[in-house]
Order: C-alpha cells, then sequence, then structure tokens
C-alpha cells in the first residue's frame, strides 16, 4: 500500500486514475483513507461516524473507489443520521437521495459522515452533540460552518474530496477558512439530495469540497439534474475570454472587512488585472441589511420548526428542551412568535433583495467579494450556546457576502488565493448569474493556473505530518 502521505496528495481523480491502471485496489484506497482519519481525526474531530466496512463491490464510473466523506445532515443508508441534532443522535438513515445514488453510481465509496453545525444553521461547527471541529490550520481556531467537517478533513487530507451543503455560505465559508476550494452551484442545477421542501431548503445547495477545481466540476457532471435546462457537463479548461468584473467589499449590513482581508481582495484585484480581465470596483446593491438578516433566520426558524412539529406528531411527546441547542430554539420561538405573516414578508424581502443586486449587476460578467469579513475565527466565538442577538450579530459581522447568491439562486464560489501573514487562509468570492455555472468553473480553473494551491498544506495535515 502506498504511504499515507503520498496518496493524500492526490486529488479524487488522480486516485481514480491510479486505481483503474491497477497501481492499487478499492480496498488498498479505502484501506488508506480510513488510516488517515485514524490518525489525524481525533485531533481535528472532522469525521462523526466512520465507515469501516467498504462495500463489497465498487461501480465502475469516474470517480470509481474513490473514498469521500458525506457531510451528516444528508442521508445515507445504514449510517447515523444525526444532523448535528441530540434530537437525531440514534437515527440511522434507511435509504438513499436521488443525490446519494448518483454519487453510488460513479463509483464513489463512503468512509463516513462529516461534522456539522446542528441542521446547518451556524457558521461554526460545534454542537452539544459532537463536539468541536477545528480547523488544520490553528486548533485554537474554528473550521467555520455548517460544512466544517467536510472542508476540515479536505485541507487534513484525510479524504480528497467531501460533500457539503450551503444554504447562506455553508459550503463556501468553510471551504475559506480552511483553504480549500468550494463551489456552489445554481438552484436547479443538481437532483434533489433530500425528502424534505421548506423555503430555506430551497436556498441551499449541495456540492463538494475539494482540493481541485477539476474534483469540483467533475462532481457537477455528475450530479447535474437534466431536467434543469441546459446541461454544464465537466467543464474541463480555463475560460478564454476577458471577463467584465464588478467588485465591492461592504458587506450586506454595511461593515468592511478587516486589514488582512482587504490585503487579500486587493491582491485579487491585482491578479485579475494581470489575467486581462475588467475589474471595476461599483457600490453594492442597496440591500436593507437588518430586514435581509431577519427574514434570512425566519426563513431557518419555519423549516425547523416544521421538523419539530413533524417529530411531536410522530412520536406523540413534544421535543424536549435538552434535544435541541438554545440557538435553534431561539429560532423557533421567534418565528412563531411573528405569527402567519412572517414567512411572507421573509418572501418580501428576499423578492427585493433580488430586484437590487440584479439591477446593480446586470451588466457584468462575475462579482468578486471577500468570502468573509475576517479571518478564521476562534473557537466559541459562534457557539450555539450565546443569545441570538449576539450570535446573528456576529454572523452578519463575519458571514455577510455569500447569503445573497443562495437568494439569488446563482452559482458562487471561494477560492483559496490567500494566506494572510499570520498564517491564516483567506477566500475570495466569486459568483455569476444563476446558470452561468460553467463560467465561473472555467475562471476557477484559470485562478488555480495562475496561483496554484495543491501544494499549500495546514500545520495540521497528513503530507505535513506523515
Amino acid at each position: 500500500m502506498k504511504d499515507l502521505a503520498s496518496l493524500a496528495r492526490l486529488d479524487a481523480m488522480a486516485q481514480a486514475e491510479l486505481c483503474a491502471r491497477g497501481e492499487i485496489s478499492a480496498a488498498e484506497l479505502f484501506d488508506a483513507c480510513l488510516a488517515r482519519i485514524d490518525a489525524l481525526n481525533p485531533v481535528l474531530g472532522a469525521v462523526v461516524t466512520v465507515a469501516r466496512e467498504a462495500p463489497p463491490a465498487v461501480r465502475a464510473g469516474p470517480l470509481s473507489a474513490v473514498p469521500m466523506l458525506v457531510k451528516d445532515v444528508m442521508p445515507w443508508p445504514e449510517l447515523r443520521w444525526s444532523m448535528g441534532s441530540r434530537l437525531f443522535a440514534n437515527n440511522v438513515a434507511q435509504q438513499h437521495t436521488p443525490y446519494g445514488t448518483r454519487l453510488v453510481e460513479a463509483g464513489v465509496v463512503c468512509a463516513g459522515k462529516t461534522a456539522t453545525s446542528e441542521f446547518g444553521l451556524l457558521g461554526s461547527t460545534e454542537t452539544l452533540l459532537e463536539g468541536v471541529t477545528h480547523n488544520p490550520w490553528d486548533l485554537a481556531r474554528s473550521a467555520a460552518g455548517s460544512s466544517g467537517g467536510s472542508a476540515a478533513a479536505v485541507a487534513a487530507g484525510l479524504v480528497p474530496i467531501a460533500h457539503g451543503n450551503d444554504g447562506g455560505g455553508s459550503l463556501r465559508i468553510p471551504a475559506s477558512a480552511c483553504g480549500v476550494f468550494g463551489f456552489k452551484p445554481s438552484r436547479g442545477r443538481t437532483v434533489p439530495a433530500s425528502f424534505a421542501s421548506s423555503d430555506f431548503g430551497d436556498m441551499s445547495r449541495d456540492h463538494c469540497i475539494s482540493r481541485s477545481v477539476r474534483d469540483s466540476a467533475l462532481f457537477l457532471s455528475i450530479v447535474e439534474d437534466p431536467s434543469g435546462g441546459p446541461r454544464v457537463g465537466f467543464v474541463r479548461d480555463p475560460i478564454a475570454r476577458k471577463l467584465r468584473i464588478a467588485a465591492w467589499t461592504r458587506t450586506i449590513m454595511g461593515a468592511e472587512p478587516e486589514p488582512a482581508v482587504r490585503l487579500a481582495y486587493d491582491a485579487s484585484l491585482a491578479l485579475l488585472d494581470e489575467l486581462g480581465h475588467v475589474v471595476e470596483p461599483i457600490a453594492p446593491p442597496s440591500f436593507d441589511g437588518p430586514a435581509l438578516s431577519d427574514a434570512f433566520f425566519i426563513v431557518a426558524g419555519a423549516a425547523i420548526a416544521g421538523v419539530v412539529d413533524m417529530i411531536d406528531q410522530a412520536r406523540g411527546e413534544p421535543v424536549q428542551r435538552e434535544e435541541l441547542e438554545p440557538f435553534t430554539w431561539a429560532l423557533i420561538e421567534t418565528f412563531l412568535e411573528r405569527g402567519p405573516e412572517a414567512l411572507p414578508r421573509a418572501r418580501a424581502a428576499f423578492a427585493e433583495a433580488v430586484r437590487s443586486y440584479g439591477e446593480t449587476t446586470r451588466s457584468h460578467d462575475v462579482v468578486l467579494t471577500p468570502t468573509t469579513a475576517t479571518e478564521p475565527w476562534l473557537i466559541g466565538h459562534l457557539s450555539p450556546i450565546l443569545a441570538r442577538e449576539e450570535l446573528i450579530a456576529r454572523t452578519a459581522r463575519t458571514v455577510g457576502y455569500t447569503p445573497i447568491q443562495n437568494i439569488v439562486g446563482g452559482p458562487a464560489m471561494s477560492v483559496p488565493l490567500h494566506v494572510s501573514e499570520g498564517g491564516l487562509p483567506i477566500g475570495i468570492h466569486f459568483a455569476a448569474a444563476p446558470q452561468a455555472d460553467a463560467l465561473l468553473l472555467g475562471l476557477a480553473y484559470q485562478l488555480e493556473e495562475a496561483r496554484p494551491w495543491k501544494n499549500r498544506w495546514p500545520p495540521y495535515s497528513i503530507p505535513r505530518l506523515c
């Protein structure tokens, strides 16, 4: 079996090619993945369930025999499906979603489930059920969230690729915090990854966190929904035309990023100019930040209130206080207190934001901002036991760029272009109009060529430690 570090350095496509050439077996790939998880996960807390037994047979497909991890908000048969909540601590999934079926057909092997914030609600992966997921760049810092377990696992080399989902930045933000590539597809681009439906679910998109752009592009082609419009397919090449890029730094709440983020952003402007693109700093859309933030959490509260009501009816007794985190209860209670007009008002706020965003950006191919306004934050900064008002205020300060893309429904990505002077990764955010996924992936390839990141490994990673 090849040593752990050499395999960890390979992306998913390279691992599949190695297996296809007969240089390593599917069993060896799987065993090496488990060895990497066992070696480093006790420190990171990225993986919450390990699938110790490989499937008896692996499908022939574009990612045949490649081990991956699945965020614990999506079911995978015979594995625990807790969604980061004590309410579902003993829940075991029974069947695949259409999304999971596509992955199996592509030949991937699920090696386990990754940590998430409770129901994917928070931008930090630290739950009362599972504990803390640490950032492999600095163990005192959060891997962000809610796909923090997946981002930490890929950044540390436990797997080459991991599933995540994104309802307001939940895939892109941890990708930025952990120095890896995170892409959110357009609304309707991929097959369903859930059995339920809600306004919050409609904003969420599933995809993967990866080290290479090509892995992300291939993954999208695997899970693409043919009924969602013209197919993207497997985007393989850098974009070959000049783009007109709108750029701003002000968050939805009207704040500016901290100095380290501003430096990374300015360096990105220079890189895009070097690549021949036309970057135009403009005034951001005119958002009612507080109304938009309130609408987002009302929609989240409505979704979780529906889950609680379903459980109440199914088991004949109310969900108990200790079964959900304090912040989750606060979202539910706020939604219920607002009454029947809460959701219509939230939808109206979203519609106004979409209108303003469209008017501001319609003349541009791409929008450029930071991914987050701050460097990766310390563990506890977005703890679920904080008061609702404080937690929402801290979230708005930190993650004030990404949620609008979920509301608009366009593709967006965090690209790991920079590391701060303090040794922490800083992602740069790019977004495009709905259905312009191929354009954005083409830009990602170009950026990856210009500023390669594949050999940039954090201190707590298999290549650095083994």
